[in-house]
């Protein structure tokens, strides 16, 4: 009766999980693209050189966003269960991919007067307890140089590309 009991516990916690989880998840999507349509205004390139078109520069900075997403018991479990056979964690997939968009975001969002951001990378990097064996959070740093220009028109000619300093 009392393997019943815990077998049964175990599936409600996973249910529970499962839901809670995927609300949390679906939530944070809802949000993260609201934002991305917000932000669209700021392009983000991974590129160290744009097109000089004339403009002055006004100002030149390093911008960053953070991003800790964690894990939920029910991808835990699946993260645990695939380990057993091997092969791709899909579940963990989107915990990476939240953690990166909302990083970004969070860059865009520190460089509202920004007119571009070059030369952005993103680095990530997983969170566990010392003695864990599954993955507890994901981390993303998101970093560039926004740039951005004078207001008014182009005061001299447009030139060949040029890269960043």
């Amino acid at each position: 009766m009392a393997d019943l009991i815990n077998i049964g516990v175990f599936v409600v916690l996973l249910t529970v999980g499962y839901f809670v989880g995927r609300t949390i998840e679906i939530r944070h999507y809802r949000s993260i693209l609201a934002r991305e349509a917000r932000l669209m205004a700021i392009p983000v390139v991974s590129l160290r050189t744009f097109v000089d078109d004339g403009r002055e520069v006004d100002s030149v900075m390093l911008v960053t966003g953070h991003a800790v997403i964690s894990t939920d018991y029910f991808k835990t479990f699946l993260y645990m269960f695939r380990k057993i056979f091997g092969g791709r964690v899909a579940s963990f997939e989107s915990l990476l991919d939240r953690a990166r968009r909302e990083a970004v975001l969070r860059m865009k969002e520190a460089s509202l007067d920004a007119d571009i951001i070059l030369n952005m990378r993103i680095e990530t990097s997983t969170i566990n307890k010392k003695t864990a064996v599954t993955p507890v959070s994901v981390e993303a740093l998101a970093y560039g140089t926004a740039i951005a220009f004078r207001p008014g028109p182009p005061n001299r000619p447009v030139s060949k590309d040029r890269p960043v300093s």
